[in-house]
Formats: C-alpha cells, sequence, structure tokens
C-alpha cells in the first residue's frame, strides 16, 4: 500500500491530492465521453448530444485532466499552477453560461457535479495560491 501512496503527490496539503484526485476522474469523464454521447447529453438538459460533440468534450476534459495533473506534481511552479487555475477558470465560464445564457442547462442533476467542482477548486486554488507560490 505504501508503494502506491509514493505515487501520489507528494507537497503538503491538501490541494495537491485534489487535484490528482479530479484529474483521475476527468480522465474516467474523457473516456465515457468518447464512448457515448449518454453523458454528454445527461449534462445538457438530456438534449441530444451527437458523437462529434461528445468526443470535443472528452478532448477538453482530457487536456484539462493533463494539466490538473501536472499541477497536483508541479505546484509550486507559478505558470503550471497558473494554466490549471485557468482551466477550472474557463469550465466555470461555460457552465455558467450555458446555465446562464443560452439555457441549455439547469443547475441540477449530472451538471451539478462538474459545475460545483469548477467553482470550489477554482476558489481553493485563488485562495491558496500564495501559500503554495510564496
Amino acid at each position: 500500500m505504501s508503494s502506491l501512496l509514493s505515487y501520489l503527490p507528494q507537497h503538503e496539503g491538501l490541494l495537491p491530492k485534489w487535484l490528482f484526485f479530479v484529474s483521475v476522474v476527468s480522465v474516467l469523464n474523457s473516456s465515457q465521453a468518447y464512448l457515448s454521447a449518454t453523458y454528454t447529453s445527461q449534462l445538457y438538459n438530456s438534449a441530444p448530444a451527437n458523437a462529434l460533440q461528445s468526443r470535443t468534450f472528452g478532448t477538453w476534459t482530457f487536456l484539462s485532466a493533463v494539466l490538473r495533473a501536472y499541477a497536483a506534481y508541479y505546484i509550486d511552479e507559478p505558470h503550471v499552477y497558473d494554466l490549471a487555475m485557468w482551466t477550472y477558470a474557463i469550465a466555470w465560464t461555460h457552465f455558467v453560461s450555458e446555465w446562464l445564457i443560452f439555457g441549455s442547462a439547469k443547475l441540477k442533476g449530472r451538471f451539478l457535479g462538474p459545475f460545483i467542482v469548477a467553482s470550489g477548486s477554482l476558489l481553493w486554488m485563488a485562495g491558496q495560491r500564495g501559500w503554495y507560490l510564496g
């Protein structure tokens, strides 16, 4: 078990572990988006999503997962920290605009999880930036 734990980010605090966890979940979500458009459809008012839309969502999610994983291990590098924070800012902006501007999402169901993760992670990273970057 300790050998498995050695692969986790070794920096102090919970934020690096959170970034790693979210990255793993995001890779799984990306896989799901590539295999079926059902998950993507459930995020957005159950409107039908075609395969291309779903794969695009999966690609964006995978890219975000890679950046967040790097931040989990290199959280004391300002450019890496900021890029990971930007992934949450972009995701948050996307979710808020789909909810409040375009009306393609409602603040319920499967939409809530990614919205809460993007919101909470963005606030957490903004609040901890000085501590991790000195």
